[in-house]
């Protein structure tokens, strides 16, 4: 099985996390869901660093990001499936 470029943790989660090194946009990435060991293919539509998050579908801002199944924080502006997830459109809802 090739190397995957994303993790997905639970079937629920709308984002992943990037795990190489490089991403560039317009890559084709193998994601697998660790959950249950599924894999699907996803396209980064913006250069995404390592650790950080990509959309699995297009969310809207005041949307609800789920990671591990659960709530992680709430989006402050859109983004598209494959689009990076970071502090510039994810704040958590504590504050």
């Amino acid at each position: 099985m090739p190397i995957p470029q994303l993790l997905v943790h639970d079937r629920k989660d709308n984002v992943g996390v990037v795990v190489v090194e490089g991403l560039k946009a317009g890559t084709r990435m193998l994601a697998v869901v660790t959950e249950d060991d599924s894999s699907f293919e996803i396209e980064a539509r913006d250069d995404v660093p390592i650790g950080h998050k990509v959309a699995l579908s297009d969310l809207s801002n005041g949307d609800t990001a789920i990671k591990y199944g659960e709530d992680i924080g709430r989006f402050v502006a859109d983004v598209g499936k494959g689009g990076h997830v970071h502090v510039h459109n994810l704040k958590t809802k504590r504050w």
